[in-house]
């Protein structure tokens, strides 16, 4: 069975993601920083029938990384990395002249380098699958200029950016950066507190959008779920 290492999938997308891989035989390797709700979700994955390790901890850790690797290579190696752990910098979001430069330096680590890292740790065993894929959770604030967004917006900007140049250097990859949309999140309720959400899509109503990437194969390259839902 292939094998997918998703990070921050103890809710949200990166839960949702993970139902929908399970549900099609994915074996799993999943991260988040909260031991009780990775747990509960790992567990709710199980009835699924298919091999699941959950790891708690956080991306940023160099050590954390090796362990998720590790783990999928006993799992029979790596076909799919979906980074979408994520954190904002400050909650709620604020304009840059209030940016605190702390929680701007959190999420650069956070939101840029640890998927590099990442990456970095997987690649190998990524060159060796058969259809190696990466899926990068982008934001359509790397490309519009939303107030108060800004600091976010430009971690993703960089993921964006670091993609590109991964598909053109690892061109037996299939490199996929992906603007979700807005989405019924916790992440979102925290960047914009009382923001009515009720008419957001849900995560499980975005999942399918990431679903067909994996079917259909399209080149490397940007894509939103808005266009890839509507080609379903």
């Amino acid at each position: 069975m292939p094998v997918a290492i998703i990070t921050g999938a103890s809710k949200g997308l990166g839960r949702a993601l993970a139902e929908a891989l399970a549900a099609r035989g994915w074996d799993l390797v999943l991260d988040a920083r909260g031991a009780g709700p990775l747990e509960e979700a790992a567990q709710a994955l199980a009835g699924h029938g298919t091999r699941v390790e959950a790891l708690p901890g956080d991306v940023t850790d160099a050590g954390h990384r090796a362990e998720l690797v590790a783990a999928a290579r006993k799992l029979g190696g790596v076909d799919l990395v979906v980074n979408n752990a994520g954190i904002l910098g400050a909650e709620p979001l604020v304009p840059l002249g209030s940016q605190p430069l702390d929680g701007f330096r959190a999420a650069l680590e956070t939101n840029v380098v640890a998927p590099l890292a990442l990456l970095q740790e997987a690649l190998p065993l990524l060159r060796e699958a058969p259809a190696g894929a990466v899926i990068n959770v982008s934001s359509d604030a790397a490309v519009e200029a939303y107030r108060t967004w800004g600091a976010y917006g430009a971690t993703k900007a960089a993921v964006d950016q670091l993609s590109a140049v991964l598909a053109v250097e690892e061109p037996g990859l299939r490199v996929w950066w992906v603007d979700p949309g807005g989405m019924r999140t916790d992440m979102l309720a925290a960047a914009e507190p009382g923001e009515d959400l009720s008419g957001t899509p849900t995560p499980e109503e975005i999942a399918p959008a990431f679903l067909r990437l994996l079917d259909k194969r399209p080149a490397s390259s940007r894509y939103t779920a808005a266009a890839l839902l509507e080609a379903l």
